[in-house]
C-alpha cells in the first residue's frame, strides 16, 4: 500500500478533530477525500504530509513510518496545501528551481521545464509569482508538488481559483499522474470527483462515514434511495439533507 492509516486521532485541547480513522490507498489509485468544512479533511492531510503530529494512531507512506521517517517520506511526496504558500517576489522559473534544489533533483533545468510543461505555465515563467492570477498561482503550487517526480501526490483543493478551461486541463493532468502515482485529494467540487476519482472517502465530524469505489458508493452505504447521486449521498451522509 502507498498510504496506510490506522486509528488516527488528532485532538486540539478538548476538541477531537480526527476521530480514530483508518484507511488504505493503493499505488495508482485516485481517491477523493470529501467532507464539509471542519470535518477533519485538512487536518488528516497535514498529518499525512508531516505538518502535524497525531495525538494517537499510526500512518505509513510507501512503507515508511511517518512518525520516525518523516524526512524520507517527504522525498516521496508531492503536496499542494489548501493555502498555497508561495514567494511572490520570485520569478516562476526561479521558484521552481529553488524547490528542485530543496528536493536534491539531479537535473534541475530539465525538471523545471517538465513541470512548466505539465502545468501549462511556459507563457508565465518569466513573470514574478506576485504578478500571476490566483489560478496561475495554483498551477505554480502544483508544478512545485510535481517537480521531484514523487510517488504520492496529496492535493488539498487543487483546482481552487481555476477557470473552466484550466479546470479541464488540471483534471486531465491529475488523471495522467494517477496512472503511475497514488493521488489523494480533497475538493468541494463533486463534479471533479466524478470526473477523476476511482474511489471516495467521506469524512464527517472527524469520522469516516463512507469508503467505497465511486461506482459502488450507493450500494455500500445505507441510503433511503439507491438512485441517489453523489451530491445527494454526500449531503445525506454529512447531515446536510
Amino acid at each position: 500500500m502507498s498510504i496506510e492509516v490506522s486509528g488516527l486521532i488528532k485532538e486540539y485541547g478538548t476538541q477531537r478533530a480526527v476521530n480514530n480513522i483508518s484507511f488504505q490507498v493503493k499505488q495508482g489509485e485516485i481517491v477523493g477525500f470529501l467532507g464539509p468544512n471542519g470535518a477533519g479533511k485538512s487536518t488528516t492531510l497535514k498529518i499525512l504530509t508531516g505538518y502535524l503530529q497525531p495525538t494517537a494512531g499510526h500512518a505509513t507512506m510507501c512503507g515508511l513510518d511517518l512518525a520516525t521517517q518523516s524526512l524520507e517520506v517527504r522525498k516521496k511526496l508531492g503536496y499542494l496545501a489548501e493555502q498555497n504558500a508561495l514567494y511572490p517576489d520570485l520569478y516562476v522559473r526561479e521558484y521552481l528551481s529553488f524547490i528542485a534544489r530543496v528536493h536534491h533533483v539531479n537535473n534541475i533545468a530539465s525538471a523545471v521545464e517538465q513541470a512548466l510543461s505539465l502545468t501549462r505555465l511556459e507563457s508565465e515563467a518569466h513573470k514574478t509569482i506576485g504578478q500571476l492570477s490566483k489560478g496561475y498561482k495554483q498551477r505554480v503550487g502544483l508544478a512545485a508538488a510535481l517537480i521531484h517526480n514523487p510517488e504520492v501526490l496529496i492535493l488539498d483543493e487543487p483546482t481552487s481559483g481555476l477557470d473552466p478551461n484550466q479546470l479541464a486541463e488540471i483534471r486531465t493532468l491529475i488523471k495522467q499522474q494517477g496512472q503511475t502515482k497514488t493521488v489523494l485529494f480533497s475538493t468541494h467540487i463533486l463534479q471533479e470527483v466524478e470526473a477523476i476519482c476511482d474511489r471516495v472517502i467521506i469524512i464527517n465530524k472527524g469520522t469516516i462515514v463512507a469508503d467505497s469505489p465511486l461506482a459502488k458508493l450507493a450500494e455500500t452505504v445505507s441510503l433511503p434511495r439507491r438512485n441517489m447521486k453523489l451530491e445527494e449521498i454526500f449531503r445525506y451522509l454529512t447531515g446536510e439533507s
